[in-house]
């Protein structure tokens, strides 16, 4: 009798500990995929803090005005290449004209002639720097364009050669040049013409025979006077400003990476191609709306449309415009959470003009009523478990009470265990 009571004693205590969750809500002791909705909207973190922004028009206008900007806004000189500076290893031909025989270079039996010059040997210019000149010395030459180095010779032999003009070119670049390497079909080192071509970005590509993967996948790095920029090889095609002129020592490293973005919560559904994880643009851009239905889009059971969430990091000035606090920031790049809301029309609306960037990060948060079925289901699975235990006990009692040859007092009960739509319920029948 003591057995049979216990069995029914916790099937009763199971059942009160499952509505005890239930009336708690039971969020914290069940598994999920991510911060509530509720969380988030609360725009604090013990770890990190983060701006919340609802997006509105006025915040994609914002964005779009302030896209980064490649190339053009890492090097902001416009202008082509000018006349080429001469560099140490570069060699460097000389011709000095006179107006007459007689004077320095031109000796007086060589006569009145059209054109009286002397070509001097070609000469590299030297580890200081220098070339060196019969009766002129050392002229300082790298660093130098071949006018300043002309006017120098000019004025040192002018008391001493009659009218002396000079003639100064390249005749072998070996300095100022331009590298292209990486993901390109020929990879190559060529020279700034000393002219100046007006070459830029995507000419230097193409000398280099081009890009040998897909336009969107490709990357661009540009390095100048210790800095660096990277964009995305069709943004050189399709913005114009990006596509800068060239400078000598330029040096462009083209690899092959796809843009990324990460989904992650109630998204995707029973394909295996969908649901949490990386997924690539495949495009060189893609908007909001695009990311969701490429993860999968929100899954009908489980997810709040109303709480889409996507993570990215925006510059000091873009977050103050966009209207964060930023008085809890120290760093130049703010992490901004953007809040957008499906079950509203226009937020489909909103999410094709909202463009995507490279690694942000898209979280679904799961709806109210499905963390409330898994509180019920853990219940009704404590119920079940309950159930199953008092019956063995009745049927332990009474097979022991037949083995001493006494009766059980007491109703007996049978369980039946069952499952439909991923719900455990247990049936007892009594006598």
């Amino acid at each position: 009798m003591l057995s049979f009571r216990s069995g029914w004693i916790s099937l009763f205590g199971a059942s009160l500990f499952g509505a005890s969750l239930l009336a708690l809500g039971g969020c914290s002791f069940f598994p999920v995929a991510g911060p509530t909705s509720t969380e988030i909207e609360s725009g604090t973190s013990s770890i990190l803090p983060y701006a919340l922004i609802k997006l509105s028009p006025q915040a994609v206008d914002i964005l779009a005005a302030y896209e980064p900007k490649g190339l053009a806004g890492a090097f902001t000189d416009r202008k082509p290449a000018s006349n080429i500076k001469f560099g140490i290893g570069d060699i460097i031909s000389v011709t000095i004209f006179e107006a007459a025989a007689g004077g320095l270079y031109i000796p007086l039996e060589a006569g009145v002639r059209p054109g009286n010059f002397v070509q001097l040997p070609d000469q590299p210019v030297d580890n200081d720097g220098n070339i060196t000149i019969p009766f002129a010395g050392s002229i300082k030459t790298a660093g130098r364009n071949n006018i300043q180095v002309q006017n120098d010779i000019v004025e040192r032999i002018k008391n001493r050669a009659i009218e002396p003009q000079v003639v100064v070119t390249l005749s072998q670049q070996r300095t100022s040049l331009i590298s292209v390497v990486g993901d390109v079909n020929t990879p190559l080192r060529f020279a700034v013409p000393a002219t100046g071509a007006g070459d830029r970005v995507l000419d230097a590509i193409t000398r280099a025979g081009g890009i040998k993967g897909n336009g969107y996948s490709t990357w661009v790095v540009l390095e100048r006077d210790k800095r660096r920029a990277t964009v995305p090889f069709e943004n050189l095609v399709m913005n114009a400003s990006n596509n800068i002129y060239i400078q000598p020592g330029d040096r462009i490293y083209v690899y092959t990476e796809q843009q990324t973005f990460m989904a992650f919560g109630a998204n995707g559904g029973a394909p295996i191609a969908f649901g949490q994880g990386q997924f690539n643009f495949d495009a060189w851009r893609i908007n909001l709306a695009q990311a969701v239905a490429k993860a999968g889009g929100l899954t009908d059971t489980q997810a709040d449309p109303a709480a889409i969430f996507l993570y990215r990091r925006e510059p000091r000035e873009v977050a103050a415009l966009l209207g964060a606090d930023l008085s809890q920031f120290r760093d130049e790049l703010i992490p901004v959470i953007f809040w957008i809301n499906f079950r509203d029309p226009a937020g489909y609306f909103l999410a094709t003009r909202m463009e995507m960037r490279n690694q942000d990060i898209i979280f679904i948060a799961n709806a109210g009523s499905y963390d409330s079925t898994k509180v019920l289901n853990y219940a009704n699975l404590i119920a079940a478990t309950a159930g199953l235990t008092a019956a063995s006990v009745t049927e332990g009692a009474t097979a022991r009470a037949a083995l001493q040859g006494r009766t059980l007092v007491g109703p007996t009960a049978s369980s039946t265990t069952y499952s439909t739509g991923g719900t455990v319920a247990v049936t007892t029948t009594h006598p």
